[in-house]
């Protein structure tokens, strides 16, 4: 099927996903069991049309093509089917309302594009180790930004005694909190072998061109290595676990997307 057709359909399914969503939302209705499915379903077909699309973008027959934007629409289908699949247990689904939209205009981005920027097939083992470790890294620590920011939003509304409405349609803040540290645990450990991987795989990690987000991302991976640690010993929660992840997040999302967009797309 064509490309463009697929891609076509998965937009639409994100669309209508986050609609339906956005609906329960507005409503603040506990939804049953079988709506949660259906909605959490439908969303997994869009992400999963998603992969089959940008694979095809990203793995080429010249060697792994990670420019601007098929990355930025590799990294959204990876949160998107990631979040999707925390929702089956977890009740997480309504990230899907910030998450799924930029999925779609990422996908449609890598669409209309033809910018490229091709990595040689050379050790294209190891390369591959290391770019899958690190998108999926970077995707857990999205969706852990994401869910720091409805958590900002429920104790905001907690601390003005707001418990109607937005905070029906929420789990306890308890319950946030664990999956938000649980998402940034499993995101450090892979970030952490992410980085591993890039100081023995890559020749030189600090070369002109990687400084920056070599730099970038070892003062990410610190700030989340405080953060467990505060959480670990002097129970860090509430506003300061929301700042320390948006923190971290910040600074990983410049220590890529910030240098390729200056790289690939303003200085070019």
């Amino acid at each position: 099927m064509n490309a463009l057709i697929i891609s076509s359909l998965s937009i639409a399914l994100y669309m209508v996903t986050t609609l339906l969503l956005g609906r329960r939302f507005i409503q603040a209705a506990e939804s049953p069991a079988s709506t949660r499915i259906a909605l959490i379903s439908l969303g997994l077909g869009a992400a999963i049309l998603h992969i089959g699309v940008v694979y095809h973008s990203v793995f080429t027959a010249t060697g792994i093509n990670l420019g601007f934007y098929s990355a930025a629409s590799l990294v959204m289908a990876l949160v998107t089917l990631l979040m999707l699949l925390a929702a089956i247990k977890q009740p997480i689904e309504n990230l899907g309302i910030l998450i799924l939209p930029v999925a779609a205009i990422a996908l449609l981005l890598d669409n209309i594009s033809d910018a490229q920027h091709i990595l040689s097939n050379q050790y294209s083992g190891q390369l591959e180790l290391h770019i899958i470790l690190s998108l999926f890294a970077y995707s857990l620590l999205t969706i852990a930004a994401l869910q720091s920011i409805l958590l900002a939003i429920q104790d905001h509304q907690l601390r003005h005694k707001h418990p109607g409405g937005f905070m029906r349609v929420l789990p306890p803040m308890q319950v946030m909190e664990s999956l938000l540290f649980q998402m940034i645990a499993l995101g450090f450990i892979l970030l952490s072998l992410a980085l591993i991987t890039g100081f023995i795989f890559l020749q030189d990690i600090f070369a002109q061109h990687l400084v920056h987000k070599s730099v970038l991302s070892i003062i990410a991976w610190f700030v989340f290595a405080i953060l467990l640690l505060g959480r670990w010993q002097a129970g860090w929660r509430g506003r300061t676990a929301i700042r320390w992840t948006l923190g971290g997040f910040v600074t990983l999302l410049l220590a890529y997307f910030g240098s390729k967009l200056v790289l690939e797309i303003i200085l070019t």
